[in-house]
C-alpha cells in the first residue's frame, strides 16, 4: 500500500512538472519591421541606385581644417562623458564574464571547529553511551568537532536558460560598444558644428568693426555739412546713434565668441582658453558634395540603430530566460573531506573521510507570481526593445531626407543671399556719393547702411547653416565614428 501511494504522488509530481513546462503565459508581439523605402524622397535622381556614401568616409579625411581635427582628436581622448561611457563598456563587460561563470561549477573549500553537548535521552546521545568512541577512555560529554573539506556545485543548463542569459549580456555589451559610437558621431558633429559657428561670428565680428568705420566716417561727413549748413543736429544725432547702436552689437558678437569657445572647451575637457582657428578663409569654403547613398545602408551604418538592433537581440533572449524558468531545474551538489572529534585523527583515512553527492531536480509548482511577473516583464521590454528599433529605422531616414531638402535649400538661398548683399555694397556707395551732393537725405544712407549690414550677417549665417548642414547630412548618415 505504501508502494502504491509513493507511485501515486510520484505520477502527480510527473504530471505537474509536464503542466508547469508547457502551459506559459501568452506572448505578445516579437516580430520587427526592418523595412526601408528603395529610395530617398528628396532624392534628384528618383531612380538612383549609387550606392555611393559619405558616411564611408573616416572623419579625418572628411573635414580638411587640420586645426578642426586636432580638436576632435583632443575631445575622443579627453571628453568626461565619452570617458564615462568607456566605463560604462567595461561594466557590461564584467556582467558577460559573470553570466559565464553562472553555468560553470562552483568550487569551494572550508574548515570550521566546534563543540557540542549531545543530551542523553536523545538518538545520538544513546547511541554515544552505547559505544566506546574512544577506545581505553570515557566518552566524554562534550566533543569537538573539526572538519576541513571541498564543496561543490553545479547548475545543469539542460534548458539552455545560463548560456541564454550570457548570450544576452554578451548583446548588451555589443550594444554599448555601439552606444559608444554613437556618442563619438554626436562629439565630433558637435565639435565640428560649434567650430564654425565660432568661425561665422569671427566673420561677423569683423564685419560689425568694418561697419563702425564706414558709420564713423559718415557721421564726421555729417558733422561737416552741419558746420556748413547743410543739414541740422538732428541727422547728427542719427547718425552718432547709429554708431553708437552698431558698437553695442560688437560685445554681443564678442560675449557669443566667448561662450561658443568655452563651449569647445568643455567638450575636448580643458579649461577655457583660446582656441585655435582659422577664420579668413571662412566665406571661402565650400561644402562638400555628398553622397546618401541607399536607405538600406542606414541598416549598416548607423550606429544607433545598431545599438537598437543589440539591444533587440538581448531582449529576446531574456524572454527565453524568463520562459525557462517555468521548468524544472537539475543542480548537483557534492563534498569531500575529513571530520574528526580529535585533530590527531583528522587526516585519518578512511576513517575520518566523508563525501557526499545530492542531485535536486526542482520545478515551480504552486505561487508562480514571481516568476510570471517577471516573464511578462520581459515580454514587454522586447516590446519596447521592437518598436525601439523601429523608431531608430525611422528617425534615421528623416533625418537624412530633411539635410537633403536642406541642403539645397541652403545652396539656392545662398545664391540669393550673395547677390543681396553686392547689390546693397554698391548702394552704400551710391547712397553716400548722393548724400554729398544733396540728392538724397541722411535716412536712406542710414536705412542703406542697416540693410547692407544685416544683408551681410545673413550672408555668413547662411554660409555657416550650410556648412553644417553638410555636418548633419555626415553624422545622419552614420559617418564620424570609425
Amino acid at each position: 500500500m505504501n508502494k502504491n501511494k509513493i507511485k501515486s504522488y510520484l505520477r502527480i509530481l510527473a504530471i505537474s512538472l509536464v503542466i508547469t513546462a508547457c502551459k506559459l503565459p501568452y506572448v505578445g508581439r516579437n516580430v520587427e519591421n526592418t523595412t526601408v523605402p528603395d529610395k530617398f524622397r528628396n532624392s534628384q535622381d528618383s531612380s538612383s541606385t549609387d550606392t555611393t556614401n559619405t558616411a564611408d568616409i573616416k572623419w579625418r579625411d572628411y573635414f580638411k581644417d587640420t586645426l578642426l581635427t586636432a580638436l576632435i582628436d583632443s575631445a575622443l581622448h579627453n571628453n568626461q562623458e565619452l570617458n564615462i561611457t568607456l566605463q560604462e563598456i567595461q561594466i557590461h563587460k564584467n556582467e558577460v564574464r559573470a553570466r559565464k561563470g553562472e553555468y560553470l561549477p562552483f568550487v569551494g573549500v572550508g574548515a570550521n571547529a566546534g563543540v557540542e553537548k549531545t543530551a542523553r535521552y536523545t538518538r545520538d546521545g544513546a547511541s554515544e553511551a552505547a559505544n566506546d568512541i574512544m577506545p581505553g577512555k570515557p566518552t566524554p560529554d562534550i566533543l569537538p568537532n573539526y572538519m576541513i573539506g571541498f564543496n561543490a556545485s553545479w547548475e545543469i543548463d539542460i534548458w539552455g536558460k545560463l548560456h541564454k542569459a550570457k548570450r544576452a549580456a554578451f548583446n548588451r555589451f555589443l550594444a554599448s560598444v555601439e552606444g559608444k559610437n554613437f556618442m563619438v558621431t554626436n562629439l565630433v558633429s558637435e565639435i565640428a558644428r560649434t567650430y564654425y559657428e565660432l568661425l561665422a561670428l569671427d566673420n561677423q565680428l569683423a564685419i560689425v568693426k568694418q561697419n563702425i568705420q564706414i558709420q564713423s566716417n559718415a557721421l564726421e561727413i555729417v558733422n561737416l555739412q552741419k558746420q556748413s549748413a547743410i543739414v541740422t543736429e538732428l541727422a547728427v544725432r542719427r547718425f552718432e546713434a547709429e554708431v553708437y547702436h552698431t558698437k553695442s552689437l560688437q560685445y554681443e558678437v564678442q560675449q557669443q565668441i566667448v561662450e561658443a569657445e568655452n563651449k569647445i572647451n568643455f567638450l575636448v575637457g580643458r579649461f577655457p582658453q583660446h582656441v585655435n582657428r582659422s577664420s579668413v578663409v571662412f566665406t571661402n569654403i565650400k561644402p562638400d558634395t555628398t553622397f546618401v547613398g541607399i536607405p538600406s545602408q542606414l541598416l549598416e551604418n548607423r550606429r544607433d540603430i545598431k545599438e537598437a538592433e543589440l539591444k533587440l537581440v538581448a531582449a529576446k533572449l531574456d524572454v527565453k530566460v524568463a520562459k525557462a524558468q517555468f521548468y524544472p531545474s537539475l543542480s548537483l551538489e557534492a563534498g569531500v573531506g575529513f571530520q574528526a572529534f580529535n585533530p590527531t585523527v583528522l587526516f585519518k583515512a578512511p576513517l575520518s573521510l566523508l563525501w557526499g553527492l545530492v542531485g535536486n531536480l526542482m520545478a515551480p509548482l504552486i505561487n508562480r507570481n514571481a516568476i510570471k511577473a517577471a516573464y511578462y516583464s520581459s515580454n514587454s521590454k522586447q516590446i519596447q526593445a521592437v518598436y525601439n528599433y523601429e523608431r531608430a529605422i525611422l528617425n534615421a531616414y528623416i533625418e537624412v531626407s530633411n539635410q537633403m531638402a536642406n541642403i539645397q535649400n541652403l545652396r539656392k538661398n545662398y545664391e540669393l543671399k550673395s547677390k543681396q548683399v553686392n547689390a546693397l555694397n554698391e548702394s552704400i556707395t551710391i547712397s553716400i556719393n548722393l548724400f554729398k551732393s544733396a540728392q538724397a537725405d541722411y535716412m536712406e544712407v542710414l536705412f542703406t547702411q542697416r540693410d547692407a549690414l544685416e544683408s551681410k550677417f545673413d550672408l555668413i549665417e547662411t554660409q555657416k547653416q550650410r556648412l553644417i548642414a553638410t555636418i548633419n547630412m555626415y553624422k545622419a548618415l552614420g559617418g564620424g565614428w570609425n
